[in-house]
């Protein structure tokens, strides 16, 4: 098993909105913003080669942006991931999984291409199945109000359309590696990869835990639609990520990229960090 981070771009989102109710006065000790209130992000994947032969990423990006979202969070130092792919030495059509933790326009963009002669809709991963959860596919087809701007549906579509699409319903093993489990809170249904490596667990917390900052059980986004649900789960990520001394990869954090847990009382706070090139 061989794990290695892909950053693909980076935007801006409200301070207020990423940490919720915890004041400003508390949170800019953790994570750094502008003087517009404005905190850095980052859109982080995961390439994965696994002992069966696998080769598997783990969200894709924002990829193209639309003007609504470009405007909105001014996304900056966009990759394009076919050519990070192709720098460790991968072609769209190797890749046989994508696990998409969930369907928000800045997890899933580059699951799609557009042909460049005919501009249609065509899946960037021919060769994959694309793992989604049910319970988030039927969210982004029929979202809340709160989140009906975080869809793109141009995103799945030519996926869905290419058959490529499987559903789960409940935690799975993907291989002997990976297990995919399910969490509620920010979005239904998130995915989150456990991989095993010969050192130890990784996790792919994807918006469960989006911020090395955000480990606090009690800091919860305001872009969480089910709050109490993200504190519960929270602390069920966290609990075992302590007892089994697990690696959390945070989907977002432009400083920190991934670290262990600790826990001392009653607090959870990150560990060293932990490098995947």
């Amino acid at each position: 098993m061989k794990i290695q981070l892909i950053e693909t771009g980076y935007f801006y989102a409200d301070g207020g909105a990423m940490f919720g109710a915890i004041p400003k006065t508390a949170w800019q000790h953790r994570y750094p913003c502008n003087d517009k209130n404005q905190c850095i992000l980052a859109m982080r994947s995961a390439l994965a080669h696994t002992g069966d032969g696998r080769i598997v990423l783990i969200d894709t990006g924002a990829g193209p942006m639309h003007t609504k979202q470009q405007n909105s969070y001014g996304f900056f130092n966009q990759t394009d991931l076919i050519e990070e792919l192709a720098k460790r030495e991968v072609s769209p059509e190797q890749v046989t999984d994508v696990i998409l933790t969930h369907l928000h326009f800045d997890h899933c963009g580059y699951t799609t291409r557009k042909d460049p002669t005919t501009a249609i809709p065509l899946p960037a991963f021919p060769n994959a199945t694309h793992w989604i959860s049910r319970e988030q596919w039927d969210n982004c087809h029929r979202p809340s109000h709160p989140e009906k701007d975080s869809y793109i549906a141009s995103n799945i579509y030519a996926i869905a359309k290419a058959n490529k699409v499987r559903l789960i319903d409940e935690d799975i093993k993907l291989c002997p590696d990976i297990h995919l489990r399910l969490y509620g809170g920010h979005t239904p249904g998130q995915i989150v990869p456990y991989i095993q490596t010969p050192e130890r667990t990784v996790v792919f917390a994807g918006d469960v835990i989006p911020l090395a900052a955000s480990v606090s059980p009690e800091w919860i986004s305001a872009y969480d639609t089910f709050p109490i649900t993200s504190y519960y789960e929270k602390i069920r990520l966290l609990e075992e990520a302590v007892a089994s001394q697990q690696a959390v990869v945070y989907c977002h954090d432009a400083y920190i990229k991934c670290s262990t847990i600790r826990k001392v009382r009653d607090f959870y706070k990150p560990g060293p960090e932990i490098t995947y090139e």
